[in-house]
């Protein structure tokens, strides 16, 4: 199985952007945001990325499928647990095989090489990629979370996260 690292962009500059990465060792950095730009951090933008990655010897690719912000579309939620409705649309949407195949993907790039799934927020727990690692881990993959420089953090999935009938759902005891 493989092992996939996260982190996010936060407002650092490109340098202690680097210095993370390189600590790290990565060498690709998957964008999962649903729209990779920045006004207030144009140098995360996705153009820049594609042109900047490169030159410091990593690869760069962007999966729109893992972004965040999505719609309500379902009329019954089964992840109840989830009172956020942004996180209960992502987790409604992870159901999909849409996402399925794009997680599944990551994991598949993961395996030879150290890949780090990207999106804004420094701090995994307060964005979906805490979802995609649950996901990831659910379906026997190692997710590492990078803040900084230091080692990177285990992923424990969410206490409300449960695996029913091969599909990952946030329901809590509630189900039991």
């Amino acid at each position: 199985m493989a092992t996939i690292y996260t982190l996010g962009h936060s407002t650092r500059d490109l340098a202690e952007f680097s210095a993370v990465l390189q600590a790290h060792e990565i060498q690709v950095l998957v964008d999962i945001r649903a729209f990779p730009m920045s006004r207030r951090l144009p140098h995360f933008n996705r153009e820049r990325l594609e042109w900047w990655l490169p030159e410091i010897g990593l690869e760069y690719k962007w999966m729109q499928d893992l972004g965040g912000r999505r719609k309500k579309t379902l009329a019954e939620s089964p992840n109840i647990a989830l009172r956020n409705d942004s996180f209960r649309n992502y987790a409604d949407y992870m159901l999909t095989e849409q996402f399925q195949s794009a997680a599944n993907e990551v994991a598949t790039l993961a395996e030879p090489r150290r890949l780090a799934i990207m999106c804004a927020e420094k701090m995994y727990f307060q964005c979906h990629r805490m979802m995609v690692s649950d996901y990831l881990t659910a379906n026997g993959h190692r997710v590492l979370h990078i803040i900084d420089e230091k080692p990177p953090r285990e992923h424990k999935p969410m206490d409300e996260a449960r695996v029913v009938e091969g599909k990952l759902i946030y329901r809590g005891d509630r189900l039991l």
